[in-house]
């Protein structure tokens, strides 16, 4: 019980590979809508997206940066190198789509933004290609 309270960590390398893999999941839902012609359809129609000529670049390009980061988070390889896609991706979906909203309206991607910083500075954890390949 003591340990509980204390403020060492608890299952510190688990537990952030935990969330990884969780993160890393749930991106790759969110990317998984490329290949949904409809839903992709339907971010179009955004008043954001109507009038741009690379409207279907940035869309796209977007949901195969949550993709690919999303498979790579989840897998535990170049885990930073995800993060940077994920922080670049998110923030531009938090601060131009949502305009910067993030206390209320758009603090989904924001919350990706802020588990992009928090993976850049821990690592992994363990259960990582990252963490087998480049131990040494």
């Amino acid at each position: 019980m003591n340990k509980f309270f204390s403020s060492l960590p608890l299952w510190e390398n688990k537990g952030v590979a935990l969330i990884r893999i969780i993160i890393g999941a749930s991106l790759i839902y969110h990317g998984w809508e490329m290949f949904d012609t409809a839903a992709m359809n339907e971010y179009l129609k955004w008043d954001m997206f109507r009038d741009s000529s690379f409207s279907k670049i940035l869309i796209y390009g977007g949901k195969i940066s949550e993709l690919l980061s999303g498979i790579l988070l989840a897998i535990g390889f170049l885990t930073r190198v995800a993060c940077i896609m994920i922080i670049g991706t998110l923030s531009y979906i938090a601060f131009f789509i949502g305009h910067g909203k993030i206390w209320y309206d758009d603090q989904y991607p924001f919350l990706f933004v802020l588990f992009g910083v928090i993976f850049i500075f821990t690592g992994p954890g363990s259960w990582s290609l990252d963490k087998r390949l480049f131990a040494r």
